[in-house]
């Protein structure tokens, strides 16, 4: 039987991904693997045939041996643009040399294609909307080992014949979002914030632009990725074409949850503006920006109501703590 692999299946995007591909292509099965540091064995749909591996310092020959790897999506990251700079050899172990490890595999076992989630954080700062022939400009360790990687990918496709796919996704949310982590993701910041009485909490005053993206939308044109002719050594930006401030969004969701109140924190280094042109991802992956920010926020919201109390993820020591935010401080 034909296989797809996917690191990180344990999180959104992966879990996700896992259950569009089960129900809508079932002529696939899905192996899934994940360390399960920063999603939850309950997200992974029960077809999945389940590895329980690290990426960075696991042996993957084992899940490619039999030969019946078509298709591999690199998920696995942990994506804390604000943070890496205080977790950086964390950081590019857990991006840069994961994603080299899953590279060896692909080429050694003669994978059909790569795809591979970067971040709109390898532009940085520029003039948005930003499209593909920008040239990134990053401006945190998370975003330059998210370039450094794309780097890798296609010098991997010039020299060994590794078909890959790129694909930006940026600020995606929805279900099975890890609501727990108190470093990223800050809708999902703001739904445990609600949930446990506190106030959402705002960088600055919130006039950072984002273009927040439903999970649903991205599915269709994920598998796309993998499996489209057309979408063969592409980098492709995939989202929401409408930015929305944070600070809208943080009132926006404050009418979705029944009130709660702001508290402003200091401001940190940041990009401001981060939102993208999407024709490539219209064109060749037939993306469609078809749910707007408050119903997606409806739909997560109620979701998030139903999760178990989990204990919320912190760092006990940083590798660097000059200069670390008062927000993150103990």
């Amino acid at each position: 039987m034909k296989q797809i692999l996917i690191t990180g299946v344990a999180g959104m995007i992966g879990s996700r991904m896992a259950e569009y591909i089960l129900k809508q292509y079932p002529e696939f099965e899905v192996i899934g693997v994940d360390n399960l540091s920063g999603g939850y064995i309950e997200n992974i749909p029960e077809k999945v045939r389940f590895h329980q591996l690290d990426v960075t310092t696991d042996n993957l020959d084992t899940l490619f041996e039999n030969g019946q790897v078509e298709y591999v999506y690199h998920l696995a990251a942990y994506a804390a643009e604000g943070l890496s700079p205080f977790i950086r050899c964390f950081n590019y172990q857990n991006n840069l040399v994961a994603t080299a490890n899953v590279v060896n595999a692909c080429i050694k076992y003669n994978v059909k294609r790569l795809v591979f989630t970067s971040s709109m954080a390898v532009y940085g700062i520029g003039t948005p909307p930003f499209n593909e022939i920008h040239q990134p400009n990053p401006v945190d360790p998370y975003g330059v080992a998210k370039y450094a990687c794309e780097m890798d990918i296609q010098i991997a496709g010039d020299q060994h014949g590794l078909d890959w796919c790129i694909v930006r996704p940026h600020n995606v949310y929805g279900q099975h979002q890890n609501i727990w982590d108190k470093y990223r993701n800050v809708l999902g910041i703001w739904m445990y914030q609600k949930l446990n009485n506190e106030a959402f909490t705002v960088i600055g005053q919130g006039k950072q632009k984002r273009a927040f993206t439903y999970i649903e939308d991205c599915l269709e044109p994920l598998f796309k990725a993998a499996t489209s002719e057309k979408a063969s050594k592409q980098i492709i930006n995939l989202g929401s074409s409408t930015e929305t401030s944070v600070i809208e969004a943080a009132k926006l969701l404050q009418e979705i949850v029944g009130g709660s109140a702001i508290e402003h924190l200091e401001e940190r280094h940041e990009v401001i503006n981060a939102y993208s042109t999407h024709e490539k991802a219209k064109s060749i992956l037939g993306y469609v920006d078809q749910t707007n920010l408050k119903d997606g926020l409806l739909i997560m919201w109620e979701w998030a109501k139903q999760q178990p109390k989990r204990e919320r993820k912190e760092w006990d020591t940083y590798e660097l703590d000059k200069g670390l935010y008062g927000f993150w401080k103990k």
